[in-house]
């Protein structure tokens, strides 16, 4: 009862019209730096973080955690209406929001992006909410067996579930971590395949080759065609948000699923990139016509948000249990709120239970 009653207290708090503005201000330029690839939720909390240093603490936080989910929704929106990932974890959404907006179903896809997102991030509260000591003891004991049995979970996901051939999908794999095992070795302090190059000691930026592969290909593929960069219009209206809200219900099974997927990676954690790829793929495993993914199926997007956004909101359980950040965007909160006078822990939950 006590964690119903903070939680009804949070909903309080929240809707007054000074917090309510932050949170909309917050939204905005959360969406703004996810639309632009490459600058990230992270870098975008980061930079953001010092506007925050003259508020009080729930101010700060409400609008540092809205920019944070507003940067995780707009990272879809190039992904369906551009085929440009916005951020990372947006990649999969690609797969089937892009071909939805070819389609003239851009509107859809959109309304599916963050109806999911929401649905996602609602679970995640609830699981922090509730979960928050039980939960914790356990993911302090995730280690490197752990983490490299996820992995492998998906790397297997790929080679079982891709639609290309087995032998690409693993060559392709095989590149991937190639290009990961470039930079400084964090455990050992050795240097792999930098080639005495200083902008090599940091490794290959996944976003970066993200934006390289999918965005780069798009644009000259573009301008092969037509020598522009087309983007499709998505009109949403309140009849297009009604009928996929309707539709809901058919998909209850894959948004619990992915709810779940996000929530434990996220708690791990394994990050909302592996979950948005792992809800995907297990969508697409346990699907009646696994074939129609990739061509425009709106349970394509529903998967990967739903677990992305249950995975970045729930990074946040460790970070305010243990003190142990789940994301680079948590790392990031954590600073801010040893500013702000409150020290992230076990501790947090009996000093600071508001």
């Amino acid at each position: 009862m006590e964690a119903f009653g903070l939680l009804f207290h949070g909903f309080a708090v929240l809707f007054t019209w000074k917090i309510l503005a932050l949170m909309m201000v917050g939204l905005v330029l959360g969406i703004f730096v996810g639309v632009l690839p490459g600058l990230g939720g992270p870098n975008g909390v980061a930079i953001l973080l010092p506007l925050t240093f003259s508020m009080d603490p729930t101010s700060a936080i409400v609008m540092l955690s809205c920019i944070y989910w507003g940067a995780l929704f707009g990272g879809a929106i190039t992904s369906i209406l551009f085929n440009i990932p916005g951020e990372a974890w947006s990649v999969a959404t690609t797969f089937d929001g892009y071909p939805m907006a070819q389609q003239g179903k851009a509107a859809e896809a959109l309304t599916a992006a963050f109806t999911s997102s929401f649905i996602g991030s609602l679970v995640a509260v609830m699981l922090i909410t509730f979960l928050a000591p039980s939960i914790a003891g356990f993911a302090l004991k995730f280690g490197p067996p752990e983490f490299f049995a996820v992995y492998l979970l998906t790397f297997c996901s790929f080679v079982g579930l891709g639609r290309e051939a087995k032998h690409k999908t693993v060559i392709s794999m095989a590149l991937g971590l190639l290009l990961a095992g470039v930079g400084l070795d964090t455990v050992s302090g050795q240097l792999r395949m930098t080639f005495g190059s200083n902008d090599l000691l940091r490794g290959v930026n996944f976003l970066v080759a993200v934006i390289g592969l999918f965005g780069i290909s798009e644009i000259l593929l573009t301008m092969e065609e037509r020598l522009a960069l087309r983007g499709h219009a998505a009109g949403i209206s309140l009849h297009v948000v009604l009928s996929v809200w309707k539709d809901l219900p058919k998909y209850w099974v894959t948004l619990v699923r992915s709810s779940f997927i996000g929530c434990w990676l996220g708690i791990t954690p394994g990050g909302a990139i592996a979950a948005s790829f792992m809800g995907y793929n297990l969508a697409k495993r346990f699907a009646k016509e696994p074939e129609s993914f990739g061509k425009g199926r709106i349970e394509g997007v529903f998967a990967p948000e739903t677990a992305a956004h249950a995975s970045g909101t729930s990074a946040l359980l460790p970070m305010l249990a243990l003190g142990i950040p789940g994301s680079g965007t948590a790392a990031i909160l954590l600073g801010g709120l040893m500013v702000w006078g409150l020290n992230p822990g076990p501790l947090l939950f009996v000093e600071h239970k508001d």
